[in-house]
């Protein structure tokens, strides 16, 4: 299936100039982790999820889109602003 995305620097383009980074966290896990954990134990929501996505044809940035995984839908992008 395909969609728009709307990159925040280089506006709305098709989502196979992308790549996805995957969900972002939306708080700490408890205890330590694992790389294997990280990397592939994901919530997979039904529902609206923040996620990183990284501009492959255009800019070459990573931003954040919150979608809706149900519709695919896009919500909302907005610059990803390191810690």
């Amino acid at each position: 299936m395909s969609f728009l995305l709307d990159c925040p620097h280089c506006g709305l383009r098709p989502v196979t100039e992308f790549g996805y980074g995957g969900e972002l966290a939306t708080e700490e896990p408890a205890g330590e982790t694992s790389l294997a954990a990280e990397l592939y134990l994901r919530d997979n929501v039904a529902g609206v999820q923040p996620e990183s996505w990284f501009h492959r044809f255009g800019c070459e940035r990573w931003f954040v889109a919150e979608r809706d995984t149900r519709t695919n839908a896009v919500l909302a992008t907005r610059p990803l602003v390191a810690a």
